[in-house]
């Protein structure tokens, strides 16, 4: 099978032009400094001599400290740059989430400018109409879709920009670095949009400095450095070489992610060391699949003898509601004179959460006494998904029931089955 999108061999060069000396200091403090040759003719290797496949149905991360050459390689595939040697193959439409908005007419109204940025991809007037209530309804800019853009905040720019990208339909999706943009709710919508879009076969290719939101988006990782390809395959491995080189993820943009901090009391008698989150496969794993198989482990440690602890955990959706709130108090579950350390095990066999972001607080407390030995306060998280689309499903649980028919029909026989199950 043919890769949907191919770089063979390309390379990018920037020309520049260097400032003239202002001052004599300017002018001593030139000639002392030394100059490579694409400096001395004022040229800049962006990209040199990279070649990589992107198989269609992926998903691929760019990882790369500042200047790598990232972005360039994005732009590139969107046609907005062209190669200074070497050859780009694509196949299918291209959107391309970078500088959002960047394409919209300052003078005319949002409704205008989704026309105006549908027509330019070959979007015909029909499907605009189609999608024109989706786009707005997922920008939430209401009313304000009719005022011209120019009036427009950043941040309702990177709303109408987003949704007009990710309902042209697109075959690869371009994203860069924008994730981190706007409020906390609307990045998780556009998380869950981009993961309904890679559901649906889009192949994305992704650069951002955040290696979590890379681990848990990208099946494929390209590392480059100084233009260069320095690495390529699976996502952990990758992961690990660029971590171990010294590079950090961004802190800042965590979204959907476990925190590192969050609110924590007890009085330390027993405390919570580690929770992982496991699938069926004891694997650790954060994104699951409604009827998934889900265990929550919880290490913990005493520091002194504790007589029958109660452990327990609740599970949160992301307005903070309380879906569930299991311990082993509950369960019926004896430990008596817990020493030294443990775990605690929790195992969903089939997990009947929806779509969503979802939070866990993990606690010890005595068990006769109100208090807490140890209170992680919605410290971890992990995500469901749907393998349906998501229009099939509203609310935030589905419950095992079933469905009897019975009708109301006087003329049928004794002798007859009256209802139907289903």
């Amino acid at each position: 099978m043919d890769p949907i999108l191919r770089f063979e061999n390309v390379s990018k060069r920037f020309a520049f032009s260097r400032e003239k000396p202002q001052s004599i200091l300017d002018t001593l403090t030139s000639s002392f400094r030394q100059k490579s040759s694409d400096e001395e003719t004022g040229y800049l290797w962006a990209l040199h001599d990279v070649s990589f496949d992107v198989m269609s149905g992926r998903c691929v991360g760019i990882v790369g400290r500042n200047g790598s050459g990232k972005s360039t390689a994005l732009k590139l595939t969107t046609g907005i740059l062209r190669p200074t040697s070497g050859r780009i193959v694509t196949q299918g439409r291209v959107s391309a989430l970078l500088e959002l908005g960047a394409g919209f007419h300052p003078d005319l109204s949002g409704r205008e400018n989704i026309f105006l940025n549908g027509s330019l991809l070959g979007l015909s007037q029909a499907y605009l109409e189609d999608k024109f209530d989706d786009i707005v309804a997922f920008s939430e800019l209401g009313d304000f879709i009719d005022m011209p853009v120019k009036h427009y905040s950043s941040g309702m720019y990177m709303r109408l920009g987003f949704s007009v990208s990710i309902y042209i339909d697109p075959e690869i999706l371009i994203i860069d670095e924008i994730l981190a943009v706007g409020d906390r709710p609307f990045q998780i919508k556009c998380i869950d949009r981009i993961y309904e879009l890679k559901d649906r076969g889009v192949t994305i290719l992704l650069v951002s400095h955040n290696l979590e939101i890379v681990r848990r988006l990208c099946s494929d990782l390209i590392w480059l450095e100084k233009g260069k390809l320095e690495a390529i395959g699976d996502t952990e491995e990758i992961a690990e070489l660029y971590a171990a080189s010294g590079h950090e993820a961004d802190p800042s943009a965590k979204l959907w992610l476990q925190e590192k901090s969050f609110t924590r009391h007890g009085s330390g008698e027993i405390e919570i060391t580690a929770v992982h989150i496991y699938n069926a496969q004891n694997q650790p794993c954060s994104v699951f699949t409604t009827g998934d198989s889900m265990t929550i482990e919880m290490h913990y440690e005493a520091h002194e003898p504790v007589e029958e602890p109660e452990f327990g955990l609740a599970i949160l959706n992301q307005d903070g509601i309380v879906i569930t709130s299991p311990n082993i108090h509950r369960a019926k579950m004896k430990v008596g004179t817990v020493t030294d350390s443990g775990i605690l095990r929790y195992t969903i066999d089939s997990l009947p959460l929806l779509n969503g972001h979802y939070s866990i607080t993990a606690a010890i407390h005595d068990s006769r006494l109100a208090f807490a030995y140890d209170f992680h306060k919605e410290a971890y998280s992990f995500r469901v998904i749907v393998s349906d689309t998501a229009e099939s499903y509203q609310g935030i649980m589905e419950i095992p029931a079933t469905w009897d028919w019975i009708p109301d029909d006087s003329s049928q026989s004794d002798n007859d089955e009256p209802t139907q199950q289903f």
